[in-house]
């Protein structure tokens, strides 16, 4: 059954924007565990923009859903999630000056490098997923790193979404969903879990949810968004309805 990871990162930016105590991120975690959420996400990345490394200790102390930590593969980082202990570490690819993340990582450029900080992570116990592009030697790329999820980033299919007015049946945009299919099933071929995440929302969210073998979706800028005007709670149970009916068509 397909799954609904929250990233609350955009909590932790409001609140940054004030150097406040509030919104709480790990209030923000409760309230979509209510709402439905099977899973927590947040990027902790170098410069701390959002989510800091106190946020994260409270996210594994406090609360009782899946963590997911995205981050990169820095010697840092491995040594905030070895001694964190995530359910999962994704690496991600991460620019100082990028708004948010922009692309898939390279693995084929850093396999080496990749491989070893994978090994270290499984042998803390922690599942490594790797965002990456929709491009099968990247996929092939994941598996020989030994990661055991790959997350395709949905981007560019949410762009094509939007500019073609939200025609699903548009050219360009069953190109994209196409390139996201393909991927899953090399993916799930590798024997690997294929995950999906990036700019989807409420309108564009189903045609992805409707891929066969999809397990996890990680949407956060807008079920935050929505957030604002609804609650957390209702904007994961509306995110979550429109996935599982999604897939549910899609058997």
């Amino acid at each position: 059954m397909i799954e609904l990871g929250v990233n609350i990162d955009h909590v932790a930016t409001l609140r940054q924007a004030r150097r406040t105590w509030e919104p709480d991120p790990v209030w923000a975690a409760v309230e979509a565990h209510l709402g439905g959420a099977d899973g927590i996400t947040v990027h902790l990345r170098e410069d701390r923009r959002h989510i800091q490394d106190d946020d994260v200790r409270k996210l594994r102390d406090l609360t009782q859903i899946k963590l997911n930590l995205e981050m990169a593969a820095t010697d840092e980082m491995l040594d905030i999630a070895c001694a964190l202990k995530p359910e999962m570490a994704m690496f991600v690819p991460e620019g100082r000056h990028e708004v948010t993340t922009e692309g898939g990582l390279d693995i084929r450029a850093q396999e080496a490098r990749l491989k070893a900080a994978v090994a270290r992570l499984a042998d803390n116990g922690i599942v490594v997923s790797v965002f990456i592009d929709a491009e099968a030697a990247q996929v092939e790329a994941a598996a020989r790193i030994g990661a055991r999820v790959c997350e395709i980033h949905t981007g560019p299919y949410a762009h094509a979404f939007h500019a073609a007015g939200r025609d699903a049946e548009s050219p360009a945009v069953v190109a994209e969903i196409r390139k996201v299919h393909d991927a899953g099933e090399a993916i799930r071929g590798l024997g690997m879990r294929f995950n999906a995440g990036h700019a989807l929302n409420y309108y564009n969210v189903q045609p992805i949810a409707r891929l066969p073998g999809v397990r996890e979706l990680h949407i956060g800028h807008a079920i935050v968004s929505r957030a604002v005007f609804s609650g957390m709670r209702d904007a994961v149970r509306e995110m979550k309805r429109l996935m599982r009916e999604a897939a549910d068509r899609g058997l």
